[in-house]
């Protein structure tokens, strides 16, 4: 029978199953944080049961961790007893930490692939919603609530039932300054934030093949911004190179035989999925958001729509647009790089790119958050951190920031941020703040001209 590729890794681990029903699906790997693990230490405790597997745990504090003066205590009571917390359970558990001011600090789901913990064909979960994220490189990984870290803790093992397949595929060449951002916006905004309920989605096609590692992994971190338990990447020859030599990748021999079974997972030809899409890349544009959910996307050269819908109008309102409206010169006042769909070196490097030589609008507060310790070092190395700072912008410490503000990283009520992350819910970046999604690029150059612009007129 032909097997798609998440048909082969799923397969490979069920356990056990219940006919027609639910399956015992095997984790490899659990990766933890600060925010949803003590609740699920302490479930342990309390019902006197081991972690079962803790070499197959890896923790690391991110969340609400402060982006600056990360050698001094933590001021914050809560941020400072939960990385306590986390640091005394996995003490007590044997579990690997890379805790805050580490060499391999940072958000969970840049510093995992960074390290070559995260490999093809693995089965990977994490209380966090984009663990997705390591889909990139032909995993199955999701995020899972705090019930469900407590049995992975307790069995290294989950009870679930198999998710339908779907497979998105973009074939073509992208535009001039068109982002795998802008990719993921431009499927979401299409299909709309439910169309991958109830499914696991492959992305296929030239441009995703074409796509380095880190640009794969922006799209698969936001596969669950378009209702999907997760997305996936076929692992190619890009995805080898990108993990040899890794600090925690197998070495030598070992290696060479787990690329040799890492190339039988793609999906075989003629495997049928339960739903397909197909775009041209062509079609794709630089991508703005304008509403309250990232479905809510257009071309930055387009207007807003009009559409007369309650929750729709709900959130014009709360983002302060009209319907028909043209960003294009919609004045921003914060502008924020970072989070766990784009503070990776190639992030800032697409931005150093567009920076080098210009200045920051006086009006703009622009923060730069590299997604780990070891992005932050390449900044400095590669001499980013000279043009970002020559230019006004200002370099913080790694951790999660301005994506969800659990941090004093906070965008001011009634703002608008244009941001890398992946949501733009109401208040999602502080009380009343205003997120418009973008691109590295685009947010690079709202920065320097204090508004939106067109980009690809530049560009082009």
């Amino acid at each position: 029978m032909k097997k798609t590729l998440f048909d082969k890794v799923w397969d490979a681990h069920v356990v056990d199953a219940i006919e027609n029903g639910p399956q015992i699906l095997y984790i490899d790997k659990h990766l933890i944080h600060e925010v949803t693990s003590p609740q699920a230490f302490n479930e342990l405790k309390d019902r006197d049961i081991p972690v079962f597997r803790p070499n197959q745990i890896v923790a690391t504090a991110d969340h609400n961790t402060p982006t600056t003066n990360q050698h001094l205590p933590i001021q914050d009571k809560l941020s400072r007893h939960q990385l306590e917390q986390l640091s005394q359970n996995c003490a007590d558990n044997g579990i690997t930490l890379f805790e805050l001011g580490h060499k391999y600090n940072g958000i969970v789901h840049v510093m995992s692939p960074e390290l070559g913990i995260t490999q093809p064909g693995m089965t990977i979960v994490c209380g966090d919603s984009h663990t997705s994220t390591h889909g990139a490189f032909g995993t199955i990984a999701f995020g899972i609530g705090t019930s469900q870290v407590a049995q992975v803790f307790a069995s290294q093992c989950l009870l679930l039932t198999k998710p339908k397949s779907l497979r998105v595929s973009v074939n073509g060449t992208l535009k001039n300054g068109v982002l795998p951002k802008d990719v993921i916006l431009y499927i979401i905004a299409k299909l709309g934030t439910n169309a991958g309920t109830g499914y696991f989605c492959e992305y296929a096609g030239d441009v995703f093949e074409n796509m380095s590692m880190e640009g794969r992994m922006t799209v698969c971190n936001m596969s669950i911004e378009m209702g999907a338990r997760g997305g996936m990447i076929a692992p190619d020859q890009t995805t080898f190179d990108y993990v040899e030599g890794r600090e925690f990748a197998p070495k030598g021999e070992e290696f060479e035989n787990k690329v040799a079974y890492w190339k039988t997972l793609p999906t075989d030809e003629g495997a049928v999925f339960d739903k397909e899409y197909v775009f041209d890349a062509e079609d794709i544009e630089p991508m703005v958001t304008y509403g309250t959910n990232p479905g809510m996307g257009i071309k930055v050269s387009e207007n807003i729509p009009t559409l007369n819908d309650a929750s729709f109008e709900k959130s014009l309102k709360y983002m302060n647009f009209k319907k028909g409206e043209s960003l294009i010169n919609k004045p921003i006042n914060f502008v924020f790089i970072g989070s766990c769909t784009n503070s990776r070196i190639e992030d800032f490097r697409v931005a150093a790119n567009y920076i080098k030589g210009k200045q920051k609008a006086p009006n703009v507060t622009a923060w730069l958050v590299p997604g780990s310790k070891l992005v932050e070092a390449q900044i400095i190395e590669e001499g980013l951190k000279d043009i970002f700072t020559d230019a006004g912008f200002e370099l913080r410490q790694p951790g999660c920031s301005a994506c969800l503000a659990m941090n004093d990283d906070k965008i001011p009520q009634n703002e608008y941020c244009v941001s890398t992350s992946n949501r733009n819910f109401e208040g999602r970046q502080g009380q009343g703040a205003r997120t418009i999604l973008a691109s590295p690029l685009v947010a690079a150059a709202t920065a320097i001209e204090g508004k939106i612009i067109d980009i690809t007129k530049q560009l082009n």
